[in-house]
């Protein structure tokens, strides 16, 4: 069977994040990835999952972290229950911190390479494990706040590896090539509303136009383009939440004058409209 691509829809627009608890028979689950990173919880029993050509045994309160659209499945024993928690690790980078997203994005090694520091580090493996359990406790109880609370346990878990990281798996190198585009993403953030090309952006990191696009994706660990229209979809949510214009000014707005492109770019990063989006935010507030 050929492996599937899974869908994660997400409750919360604005919480990019799924986590639940599952329990199970003894049992395969079948070979697939998805574009979140996955964080697998085990409350009690055991199991054993796959990881590309890498096998991890899992008991009671281990972790295990599944890198972006890395190829996984997993056996549980008998009645063994366990928390997954899907998360989008784009969407809890700031300008300020975009310059560790590439290391979460496996641009340079696998992020499953990681779970070195889960069997090495007990400390670490509790940190995290405890910040998997307080972020499904604030997902079940939405209390006033909880979404803020997640983004700061997410970040707390993402600092966790970075600092855990002995054997600098992800860690080497990371503010290489960050100094020469420091004056692009100031001139992205000053002019996120008006028309931004590549050949500008060269032009201001002084690279040529031909290498440019590949050296931003080397450093940033995503294209020049996904970079700009990411965060102009965060501010169009920004304005769909707080303003009271047509769904067409806002694409004007942030700079999208194309309503299809609007659209489109908007559901790649939201999985739904702006309608959509506008709507389910209301219903939640």
């Amino acid at each position: 069977m050929q492996p599937f691509n899974e869908n994660i829809l997400y409750e919360n627009p604005l919480v990019p994040m799924k986590i639940y608890v599952k329990k199970r028979p003894e049992s395969w689950n079948e070979w697939h990835y998805h574009k979140q990173i996955e964080m697998l919880h085990v409350v009690s029993g055991g199991m054993d999952v796959l990881i590309d050509r890498q096998k991890y045994t899992l008991a009671n309160g281990d972790v295990i972290i599944i890198g972006a659209n890395q190829l996984h499945r997993d056996h549980v024993t008998r009645d063994t229950e366990y928390v997954i928690f899907h998360f989008d690790p784009l969407q809890y980078f700031d300008p300020s911190t975009v310059s560790y997203l590439k290391l979460f994005a496996g641009v340079n090694a696998a992020l499953s390479d990681l779970n070195y520091v889960f069997m090495e580090n007990a400390e670490a493996r509790q940190s995290v494990s405890q910040c998997i359990l307080d972020i499904f406790k604030e997902a079940k109880e939405k209390s006033y706040g909880y979404d803020m609370a997640i983004s700061w346990h997410i970040r707390k878990i993402l600092l966790t590896l970075l600092r855990s990281d002995q054997r600098q798996i992800v860690s080497s190198n990371k503010h290489v090539g960050l100094d020469r585009l420091k004056a692009v993403l100031d001139y992205v953030e000053k002019h996120l509303t008006e028309k931004i090309t590549v050949m500008e952006a060269s032009g201001i990191a002084n690279i040529s136009y031909s290498y440019f696009a590949t050296y931003f994706k080397k450093v940033i660990g995503m294209s020049f383009v996904d970079y700009v229209n990411y965060h102009r979809i965060k501010l169009a949510e920004r304005i769909l939440l707080t303003e009271d214009v047509s769904i067409e000014q806002i694409g004007d707005m942030i700079g999208m004058e194309s309503v299809g492109h609007f659209y489109k770019t908007f559901r790649k990063y939201n999985q739904c409209s702006p309608k959509e989006f506008r709507k389910k935010m209301s219903d939640i507030r």
